[in-house]
């Protein structure tokens, strides 16, 4: 069959290498895809171009579309797609909610008795500046929309809430995303991200994974779109992992059948193992990154047949290697802040232990460039953990270049402060 796969990052690609290992699936497109994507043939339509993507996929005769990023969720390419009797896997924009608003998430989880962290919703800039007289601090202020991963705030004390309060609610810094906020509890805990295929009540998990966002070593300097992962999470027990399937992914799965809100797709649960147990973060409509790039070098099925399985309401009988994959991104300096492009990638010694991912990369006279923040992941599957980082470190360490920076402790120090991935 064919397969066109939409995005151009980490995710899209590690989706593509996964594919292109089915014996099922003949070509591969990738929608806009990037220079790094050899398994696949670009084409060149942009994520959010709707109607061209359908064109394409009916004059291609593609039988599966796969949505990688949430943007065109949000917009309506599942339903689109759907109206013209054309398979995709990714939920409908009415689904994809859960992502868009995180006012509406935590009505979901309020509805189905998810485990969170107790909250308000704003959209009184005065209302909310005057809840803060009630609350502890710290405290998350959120953004209700999308904001390119910027829309949080951790407030140590009230001045700093305030000034959030005042820049999300009083000004035009994330426009449409900004005009409701979230303020909630700061829990506390170990966190994990549970990736799960999800077709209406049925759930099938993958197994968690652990993700860096803070640019530097130590979880210092900025939030990123994640530094690293690795899969499975060491810190998280088999039975918090179960509990966390049965508490909340499930229940938000049936709440939103009950709303009408059918998902199928990829339900993304950030989560936080506090004392009281696994409570969410955050939902995502799709894959993570870059959790996807060493949660799928795991899974031993054909990728393309656990879509099918799922969609048709078969058990797709998940299996997963007895081994562990971590990955290190490679971004470029600056990053999350401006940055320089166009810059030769580094030259790296890589052997049949390691594998690269490709984000933010084009083609220049025959030779790949940095195109983006988040450049490459490099990473490794190994039968243990410091195996994996070993090799993918081998690989690295020699990177010695102005124009590129990696985190040198990716899963060599496993236990995340509780407010690193708030984003």
């Amino acid at each position: 069959m064919n397969v066109l796969v939409i995005g151009r990052g980490g995710r899209e690609h590690s989706i593509v290498r996964k594919l292109a290992e089915s014996e099922r699936v003949e070509t591969i497109f990738a929608a806009p895809g990037n220079a790094g994507m050899t398994e696949a043939t670009a084409v060149t339509i942009p994520e959010q171009d709707t109607a061209a993507l359908v064109d394409f996929a009916k004059a291609n005769e593609v039988a599966w579309t796969i949505v990688g990023p949430e943007v065109p969720l949000l917009e309506g390419i599942v339903n689109a797609f759907r109206e013209e009797g054309l398979n995709i896997f990714g939920p409908t924009k009415e689904a994809a909610l859960i992502e868009g608003s995180k006012a509406f998430a935590k009505e979901v989880m309020a509805t189905s008795g998810t485990p969170t962290g107790e909250y308000r919703t704003f959209s009184d800039q005065e209302t909310a500046i005057s809840y803060l007289d009630s609350v502890d601090f710290p405290i998350v202020i959120k953004a209700n929309g999308l904001a390119a991963g910027k829309g949080v705030v951790i407030a140590e004390e009230e001045q700093e809430a305030h000034q959030a309060i005042c820049g999300m609610l009083g000004g035009e810094q994330f426009g449409d995303a900004g005009k409701t906020i979230v303020i909630e509890e700061f829990l506390e805990g170990e966190e994990f991200s549970l990736m799960a295929f999800v077709d209406g009540c049925d759930v099938y998990p993958m197994i968690p994974a652990q993700d860096y966002k803070r640019a530097f070593d130590d979880d210092k300097g900025p939030n990123t779109g994640g530094m690293g992962a690795y899969a499975p999470s060491e810190n998280i027990p088999a039975s918090e992992v179960e509990r966390a399937v049965e508490s909340i992914l499930k229940p938000t799965a049936e709440a939103l059948v009950d709303q009408g809100r059918s998902f199928t797709g990829i339900l993304y649960a950030g989560c936080i193992l506090t004392k009281e147990g696994a409570k969410v973060i955050e939902f995502n409509a799709r894959f993570g990154d870059p959790e996807t790039q060493v949660v799928l070098p795991l899974l031993e099925n054909d990728l393309m047949q656990v879509i099918e399985d799922v969609v048709a309401g078969r058990d797709p009988k998940i299996r997963w290697k007895k081994a562990t994959c971590a990955g290190v991104v490679v971004a470029s300096s600056g990053y999350p802040g401006s940055y320089e492009k166009g810059h030769p990638l580094p030259e790296l010694k890589e052997d049949s232990a390691s594998f690269s991912i490709y984000a933010g990369v084009k083609e220049d006279q025959g030779s790949l460039v940095s195109d983006g923040g988040r450049v490459m992941l490099v990473g490794s599957v190994q039968p243990d953990l410091e195996e994996a980082t070993a090799n993918v470190y081998k690989t690295l360490l020699p990177v010695t270049s102005p124009y590129f920076f990696f985190r040198t402790d990716i899963a060599r120090h496993k236990t995340m402060s509780s407010s690193s991935e708030y984003k």
